[in-house]
């Protein structure tokens, strides 16, 4: 038995060390709104955050995680980064198709707690690895630089 603590909640899974984590987190913890992508660490559809970083589910061998705090896209409007993105995102529209868009938005949170007021320059450095096949990176750009604005402003957009 691997012991997990994701979103806050200890999970007890029956798994290989070397199962990816992001087939625990869908398959065995039924969270299903961190996504399969490529599975192989480039398109970034399975970002979560690991120990605070955006890290690529994919590619973290189960038995890696244990001990860590693990945070996916159900749970990381809690977080003050996360909330504001959020927030954000609905505000400037960003998704068209949605399928990155998990992936996207804990990227963007995981550089807000990191960096509350990113330049242009840093947004796209940060979320550069995380693909969008319907080309809405000026949207997530927009978005981030108001889910900076809203956290400066204590929550308000």
């Amino acid at each position: 038995m691997i012991s997990l603590e994701i979103n806050g909640k200890q999970h007890s899974v029956d798994v290989e060390p070397d199962v990816p984590l992001l087939w625990v987190i869908r398959e065995h913890l039924r969270l299903t709104g961190t996504k399969f992508g490529c599975g192989i660490g480039m398109c970034g559809s399975c970002t979560v955050h690991v120990d605070g970083k955006a890290e690529r589910s994919c590619q973290i061998p189960v038995g890696q995680a244990q001990g860590k705090k693990i945070t996916t896209i159900e749970e990381v409007g809690s977080t003050p980064a996360g909330a504001a993105v959020q927030k954000a995102w609905v505000i400037e529209d960003v998704p068209q198709c949605g399928y990155c868009q998990s992936g996207q938005i804990m990227a963007a949170a995981a550089l807000l707690s990191r960096t509350p007021k990113p330049t242009d320059a840093e947004i796209d450095d940060n979320l550069s690895g995380n693909l969008c096949r319907c080309g809405t990176y000026q949207r997530i750009r927009n978005a981030v630089q108001t889910a900076s604005r809203t956290m400066r402003k204590g929550g308000k957009p």
